[in-house]
């Protein structure tokens, strides 16, 4: 039994921005960032994920050394890791897919793999409906990152957020997380809080988006709650920040806690990604809890 499983793509960033200097390949993807943000709050991680047979042992051992559980992670050497190039600048932040791993099958997902919460989260529509009902029999709590859903593709790879048709999907979600942007694309509808409702009518019954700096929204129990975000020491790089939100609402909230609190908790974890480059700062849990004390009152 796992508190938590990861279910989705291991990539390889490269990220380009004016406050990074030198860039290279750096590990990512959402089971990196949801894994070590759940772990450092002492949650027990699993990741069913697939990579290439260029994905580097020493991610592998990284992992392994800071208590992520990989046996469900398939590796095809014939083919290629998903990797993204990631450009930081004025606009925001564009997205080129320059590789793409093979997909994760419903064979790929053990029948005796057991979660208190499964969290889905493709980032190239590398899943289907059909690993998704699967997975919905092996726990209590379902979660939904949908960025993979709603990204569309040209031929040199680059990203642009379109409509998500299939929200059939949505019926089997408990918990829902996603950008404002990709909550605009999965909807159509450009209204925040009609958008909340929108996802919410379909099916789950806690939704959640962020928006960076800005904080949060929460909705749960026919309410919306606004959470602040916290103040990092300095802001370096946001790639990650998402991940790390969900992954410690999950680790928080598969106790029974207040979904506001984990909320808080999320937006704490995610501070402390943004101040370096890739998955090097998660805090401790005392730290991430200090941070998450301090915005809870103020929700």
């Amino acid at each position: 039994m796992f508190d938590l499983v990861v279910v989705g793509h291991f990539v390889i960033d490269r990220i380009l921005s004016p406050k990074i200097q030198t860039s290279k390949p750096t590990l990512g993807g959402p089971p990196t960032y949801v894994s070590l943000a759940a772990r450092k709050l002492d949650a027990k991680v699993s990741v069913i994920s697939k990579v290439g047979g260029d994905f580097p042992s020493e991610y592998v051992m990284w992992l392994k050394a800071n208590g992520v559980d990989l046996s469900g992670l398939k590796q095809v050497r014939a083919d290629s890791t998903t990797r993204f190039l990631l450009k930081y600048g004025r606009k925001g932040r564009r997205l080129q897919l320059k590789s793409l791993a093979p997909p994760i099958f419903p064979e790929d997902v053990p029948g005796s793999l057991r979660a208190k919460a499964v969290h889905v989260a493709p980032i190239a529509n590398e899943l289907s409906q059909s690993v998704i009902d699967k997975l919905r029999a092996l726990t209590d709590t379902l979660s939904l990152d949908p960025q993979g859903f709603v990204r569309r593709f040209d031929e040199q790879g680059n990203v642009k957020l379109g409509r998500w048709e299939e929200t059939g999907i949505l019926q089997q979600i408990d918990i829902y997380k996603s950008s404002f942007s990709e909550i605009k694309a999965a909807t159509g509808l450009t209204d925040l809080q009609l958008a909340i409702q929108k996802i919410h009518s379909y099916g789950p019954r806690i939704v959640m988006v962020t928006r960076g700096m800005k904080g949060s929204t929460l909705f749960f129990d026919g309410e919306l709650y606004e959470i602040p975000a916290c103040k990092p020491r300095v802001v370096r790089d946001f790639t990650g920040a998402g991940d790390a939100f969900i992954g410690a609402f999950l680790a928080e909230y598969i106790q029974g806690k207040d979904p506001v609190w984990c909320a808080c908790v999320g937006s704490a974890a995610s501070s402390f990604i943004v101040e370096d480059v890739g998955p090097t700062v998660f805090g401790e849990k005392r730290e991430t809890y200090a941070r998450a004390s301090e915005i809870y009152g103020k929700t």
